[in-house]
């Protein structure tokens, strides 16, 4: 089968960095068109990276000559990835669907649109039905679909299997790691020895995207899930993984075993062979001091939400434990795993 064409917007950022290395030798996808500010235009991507590369290998071969070219319709893709900052991301994406692309965004800036699907592949993958509302409304040729946050996505994927027993009520307290921030991201002597309790934006994109992500679709837009969503923030001395203590508030009661069965049979996904997800998008550690950023965030290549330490709360009902991988299943692996269920669902169609 013909691959389908391409392109990241933002390739010399952290996360248009981890783009590059996802799609190596993607089975589906192939990357012809990278683009990024007008600094950087035509250079090669090599030339461009020269002591910017962050993620501990190579740049893979294949990138390596690639021309950089600006963030304009006229790149030679069916697809963009947007790893656009958000100051730039809205007016960029919005001209790239209007000329007829898919955007596949991990940007921020379209997130809560009515019509602009928030899509978590394993929670709400009947949301894409709001690309024909989105196309018919806004008179364009292509789409925008775009991924959660980073802290989002992994408390979600965590929560869906819970609503099943009456989910009404959720506390979070994160501990987000630096790369979170992009880069450079924290000044050294802010985080050294030190918890910073801020994240500017962070607590209400977790509130209100939750809501939309697991809310019913009704064949016109989403109708926000009935539920309260309390969060607390913070950045941590972690280099990748952010890691999430969460309390739940359930209208049924169970005991903690079909708890962790709930969590342990979740596989919405099974049977689609989509490249990217993970045969299990929750995976459970018993062991009483996991899961860990250090020792978990990779898993599933980086594409599982790690839960453990499950047990009851004296405030709401539950309480539990989430550790993730914030750059890849939080950010530009989300992207690409929503492409992948794009085109099994016959989007990417001409």
């Amino acid at each position: 089968m013909a691959k389908i064409k391409v392109g990241i917007l933002g390739a010399t950022g952290m996360v248009g960095q981890r783009f590059v290395q996802l799609l190596n030798g993607h089975p589906w996808f192939q990357l012809t068109e990278l683009a990024a500010s007008e600094r950087s235009a035509k250079r090669a991507y090599r030339e461009v990276m020269e002591g910017r590369w962050k993620l501990g290998h190579d740049i893979p071969e294949y990138a390596r000559d690639m021309v950089i070219k600006e963030c304009a319709p006229g790149l030679d893709c069916r697809i963009v990835f947007s790893a656009l900052d958000a100051d730039v991301a809205g007016p960029i994406e919005q001209a790239f669907a209007k000329a007829g692309y898919v955007v596949s965004s991990n940007s921020k800036n379209h997130r809560m649109e009515a019509d602009v699907p928030l899509l978590i592949p394993e929670v709400n993958a009947e949301h894409l039905r709001l690309i024909p509302v989105q196309k018919a409304n806004r008179k364009w040729k292509g789409f925008i679909v775009t991924n959660p946050n980073c802290t989002t996505i992994h408390m979600v994927i965590a929560l869906k299997p819970l609503m099943q027993l009456g989910l009404s009520k959720v506390m979070v307290t994160s501990m987000q790691a630096l790369s979170g921030a992009g880069y450079p991201g924290v000044p050294s002597l802010d985080i050294l020895d030190n918890v910073i309790p801020y994240i500017g934006g962070e607590e209400e994109k977790v509130e209100v995207e939750t809501l939309k992500l697991l809310g019913a679709f009704n064949e016109k837009g989403v109708i926000n899930a009935a539920m309260a969503v309390s969060a607390s923030c913070n950045r941590v001395q972690v280099s990748d993984g952010h890691t999430e203590c969460v309390s739940v508030k359930l209208d049924k009661k169970v005991k903690i075993d079909e708890l962790t069965a709930a969590f342990e049979d979740f596989q919405p996904l099974k049977g689609m062979e989509l490249p990217s997800a993970p045969l299990h998008p929750i995976v459970v550690k018993m062991e009483p001091n996991r899961p860990q950023p250090k020792m978990d965030r990779d898993t599933e290549k980086g594409m599982a939400s790690v839960v453990g330490r499950i047990r009851e709360c004296r405030v709401l009902d539950y309480k539990f434990v989430v550790t993730g991988h914030n750059t890849i299943r939080g950010a530009a692996g989300a992207a690409i795993l929503n492409a992948e269920l794009m085109k099994v669902q016959g989007y990417l169609n001409p």
